[in-house]
């Protein structure tokens, strides 16, 4: 087997709830993960790459020192460690925000009152610059876990990471203000993009995961078409450039084939059907390289 033309680089690939997503998105990128029996040094099908699993926050702070290339983490913890790094890609998995939530019998007409108050919260520097922002006169406490039970006893409000809100329901706290959106995003030390060599194998690593994440976003549509409705059906083809048009056999018409949005299909099929396409066949996609 020849060797791999790309320059070798070390990736933190994150433990606990993101963990499954991006293993996904590197399965799906050609790039296997096989774990060991602990799971902190995988193995990965190319050898340009160099694992360690870690969570979220060290992989922010390894990059942020330069022991690792490129890894995955939240923005959360990247705004939250202050971490002087390069982002390259959103993935858009695992999407949360950092919420501010209160009592609702706290509240004055739906706000904060204007009074000195408790924050509790395990988001340190990003609760004390959203304190500072508002100009709120207002004492912070670090909580160590389970943040949301701190109201109404020992603190006045949190800040917290929320996904779904359930959890805040269930304490019958309501959101009152946002302090970020987050989501899993892949990383890189500055000096490895420094790094001539490291800086495309990392632009390789970016390309492979963009356009599996692309590939997500649209599915391809296949119709049949009579040649006096083709003008009128390529016209309502979404797609990235033009739509593939191929003659079918004996002259008995065209194959339209594009690479739609998956959020266009339910409005797009009855307009194909309603412009004279038959036949239609949608299937998912892999990749999509522009």
């Amino acid at each position: 087997m020849a060797s791999s033309p790309l320059t070798p680089i070390t990736i933190g690939l994150p433990k606990g709830r993101m963990q499954e997503g991006v293993l996904q998105l590197l399965r799906e990128a050609g790039i296997d993960v096989r774990l060991g029996s602990r799971g902190y040094r995988p193995q990965l099908s190319q050898p340009w790459l160099q694992a360690k699993m870690l969570k979220p926050q060290n992989i922010v702070e390894m990059l942020h020192v330069g022991s690792r290339d490129i890894g995955f983490a939240g923005a959360d913890w990247v705004a939250e460690l202050k971490a002087d790094v390069v982002e390259l890609l959103d993935t858009g998995l695992d999407p949360v925000r950092i919420v501010v939530a209160a009592p609702a019998g706290l509240l004055e007409n739906g706000a904060l009152p204007n009074r000195p108050l408790l924050v509790a919260s395990e988001l340190d520097h990003l609760t004390r610059d959203w304190i500072a922002r508002r100009g709120l006169r207002a004492t912070f406490v670090r909580s160590y876990g389970s943040t949301e039970v701190f109201p109404p006893e020992d603190a006045d409000c949190i800040v917290d990471i929320v996904a779904s809100g359930d959890t805040l329901r269930a304490n019958h706290l309501m959101i009152v203000d946002e302090v970020l959106k987050s989501s899993t995003r892949l990383y890189a030390h500055k000096s490895s993009m420094d790094d001539q060599h490291k800086r495309e194998t990392i632009e390789a690593m970016v390309l492979l995961l963009r356009s599996v994440l692309n590939a997500r976003q649209r599915v391809m549509v296949e119709v049949n078409v009579a040649p006096e409705h083709l003008e009128k059906l390529s016209a309502i083809m979404p797609c990235m450039r033009e739509p593939t048009v191929q003659q079918l056999h004996h002259g008995a018409g065209y194959a339209v084939k594009a690479a739609v949005p998956r959020a266009d299909l339910a409005d797009l099929i009855p307009r194909i059907k309603a412009a004279g396409g038959t036949d239609v066949v949608v299937y998912n996609l892999a990749q999509i390289i522009p």
